[in-house]
């Protein structure tokens, strides 16, 4: 007798993770309770129907066996993994006593709300800062990605928007600088074959190692790490020389050209081979191709921003289409990020309107200095006691990992965390509370890597007694006395408020469309009607004494930034007792420390490894498999060694984040990491760092 079984509904939703691209979706709702396969939206001109592998079998998290069901207590040492299940009104009003004993014991300052980027909706993403301004808690300073880059681009343009980045699709030269796209933003590589096969375009990619993308590349320009700012000099320097640089765009557009000219006098073609490696053949090639091509599209990441001089670097190549006028065409310009259009008021959601600016700001990237008591990131105040952490894994991926670790084991301080699994965050946990995924409660979402704000509606019942980011901030506000409206809207009457204080209409009718296309038009985003900064003109010499994002005060060696772009030599330089220059880079099948539990990126990725060149390997007798340590002062982590001679000499690659218990000795890759701040408004180096590698 044959059994009708009923087909899977499509239903529209929005990817979640911290990838620009936040892609619009097509998700198979199988019945209440389960998804199916998820694929890009068709219809939606930026995902064209085009996303990642980790995501098309999102359904392998979803319903991982090991995925957190109810709230657990700890009933052993911290990290042991000891816990018994408890109900869900014992574990809240727990963390409201873990909170409450903190600010009676030391101020309500003692307690730090800790978040970022698991999720990118804003209801469940940002709600917790709600909680955090009604009680005054200790404000995060979010610094541990963006800021580097942001910082470089708008001390230039002086808002953070830029071409239109399907315009890559009607470009004559795709240059993909510092992001390894085919793995981290798979819809760049879409509008770039596009244009390649449909205009003949030619993909240039600049990039520390042979990535999957720089295989795909016509004209790959492989350098060494932290050296783009001198890559982007000497190309500049030749469009100046061979009278290729647009002087009547700079006229226009741009202050200081002609003193900015003679700085690059000196920045030849050799002078930036010597410190980049690349040959100075494919330097001026390269520099001929910009300076003939009009439709050159700058498309920048965010990889030559991970340096201590990453602002610098940013700056510098967000200028060459400044100098080329590249930016005047249709396909032509610089693209970073689209976060700056939205402008979207989250003022119910954050609880902005009673934000008190007198409250402290906690620098996230220093999450180990803050939770050992240093007191110059403590800011004079008193010691942290108790953290609520959602969406984020700082055990994992925080730098300066052996000094967050010994933050996390005091006995004296109470960590309460929201998670989807038992991360090494949640090892160390008083309370683990079990999380939604995104397919599982409403959301709004904007994309960085496009245009469009996109709904995420809830399509199926989380399974055991999962809670949202709402409902647990919900819950704990009541118990320890936060008052705020936001605290009585459901998710989807915040996104409501949100859409119409934003002028962006209603959820009624971003759920009719689910999607709304916000480009700016094309004088504005390529910038013709003037840029950000107040007199119209792009800055060649910023001005890094007023960081360019907001703040709490100037970061780094930020007085010693070059006037003009240059390469600033602030970079951890090998020496003789740390020969190489490690990059941590993005892996392919995880995205940061989430995809690391799911079997079938587990088993692509293998284990955890280190790309070294053959030559650099065979001067240390280290062979294919071997396995090796890999040491600086802050730290030795053991990895397997590849072979690989897509790299420079002396370069050496840990395409990561493992979870730590994957590494022998249980130390991740951020063991390595610095977590001193890049100038000038913080952040973290995490491709920047001089170690050692010795076979084991």
């Amino acid at each position: 007798m044959n059994q009708h079984v009923s087909a899977p509904v499509i239903r529209a939703s929005a990817c979640p993770h911290d990838c620009p691209s936040t892609c619009a979706l097509e998700v198979e709702v199988l019945n209440r309770k389960r998804i199916g396969r998820v694929r890009g939206a068709k219809d939606n001109s930026y995902t064209a129907g085009v996303i990642c592998a980790k995501v098309a079998r999102y359904a392998e998290r979803t319903d991982h066996p090991e995925r957190l069901m109810h709230p657990l207590r700890r009933v052993g040492p911290k990290g042991s993994t000891q816990f018994e299940r408890i109900s869900w009104d014992e574990a809240l009003d727990r963390v409201a006593e873990g909170l409450l004993k903190a600010e009676q014991a030391h101020g309500a300052e003692s307690v730090w709300p800790y978040y970022y980027a698991g999720t990118m909706g804003l209801v469940m993403r940002d709600g917790i800062n709600r909680l955090t301004h009604a009680k005054k808690y200790s404000r995060f300073f979010s610094s541990i990605c963006v800021n580097p880059a942001w910082s470089g681009y708008i001390a230039g343009t002086g808002r953070l928007g830029g071409t239109d980045p399907r315009e890559m699709g009607v470009s004559d030269l795709v240059i993909i600088w510092g992001t390894n796209a085919v793995a981290t933003q798979v819809n760049v590589m879409t509008h770039a074959v596009k244009a390649r096969k449909e205009r003949g375009a030619k993909i240039a990619v600049v990039d520390v190692y042979r990535t999957p993308t720089m295989e795909q590349a016509d004209i790959p320009l492989l350098i060494r790490p932290g050296t783009d700012g001198a890559l982007a000099c000497a190309i500049m320097h030749v469009l100046f020389r061979d009278n290729r640089a647009d002087r009547a765009y700079l006229a226009r557009y741009a202050n200081d050209a002609a003193e900015f000219e003679a700085h690059l006098s000196t920045r030849t073609p050799e002078w930036a081979s010597a410190i980049t490696g690349l040959p100075v053949a494919e330097i001026e090639a390269f520099a001929k191709l910009v300076g003939e091509t009009p439709r050159s599209f700058f498309r920048i990441g965010y990889g030559l921003s991970r340096s201590r001089n990453g602002a610098v670097n940013m700056h510098a190549v967000t200028s060459i289409p400044v100098v080329s006028g590249a930016w005047q065409h249709e396909g032509g310009g610089a693209f970073h990020s689209n976060s700056g259009i939205y402008r979207t008021r989250k003022t119910m959601i954050e609880g902005l309107d009673i934000l008190d600016p007198k409250v402290r700001q906690l620098d996230q990237s220093r999450i180990g200095a803050i939770l050992t008591g240093d007191p110059e990131v403590l800011s004079g105040g008193p010691p942290v006691t108790a953290m609520l952490i959602q969406n984020t894994n700082p055990m994992s991926v925080a730098p300066d990992q052996e000094r967050v670790k010994q933050g996390f084991a005091r006995d004296d301080l109470f960590v309460a965390v929201h998670e989807q699994f038992l991360t090494e965050t949640a090892r160390q946990a008083d309370i683990v509370l079990p999380a939604t995924m995104f397919t599982e409660h409403d959301d709004l979402y904007q994309g960085g890597g496009h245009q469009h704000l996109l709904l995420g509606p809830k399509l199926v019942d989380p399974p055991g007694e999962c809670r949202s980011n709402h409902e647990v901030i919900t819950e704990i506000a009541r118990r320890v006395g936060a008052e705020h409206a936001g605290f009585s809207m459901s998710p989807r009457e915040l996104i409501d408020w949100t859409l119409n204080a934003s002028q962006r209409g209603t959820l009624e009718h971003l759920e009719a469309e689910r999607f709304i296309d916000i480009q700016p038009e094309f004088e504005s985003a390529h910038f013709l009607s003037g840029f950000g900064h107040k007199d119209g003109r792009y800055r060649l010499k910023p001005d890094w004494k007023r960081p360019p994002i907001p703040a709490p005060g100037l970061f780094g060696p930020w007085e010693q930034m070059p006037e003009f772009p240059d390469h600033w030599a602030v970079i951890e330089e090998p020496t003789a007792e740390h020969p190489f220059r490690l990059v941590t880079a993005p892996a392919r099948n995880f995205l940061n420390s989430t995809f690391n539990e799911t079997p079938t990126s587990v088993k692509r990725e293998g284990g955890p490894s280190l790309l070294i060149h053959p030559e650099d390997a065979a001067a240390r007798g280290i062979a294919e498999g071997d396995t090796v340590e890999v040491r600086n002062t802050r730290g030795t982590v053991a990895l397997t060694a590849k072979l690989f001679d897509g790299l420079r000499r002396g370069v050496v690659v840990a395409e990561q984040i493992h979870p730590n218990f994957a590494h022998a000795g249980g130390r991740g890759i951020n063991t390595l990491t610095g977590a001193d701040p890049v100038a000038p408004a913080g952040g973290a180096a995490f491709h920047d760092n001089r170690v050692d590698v010795v076979k084991v």
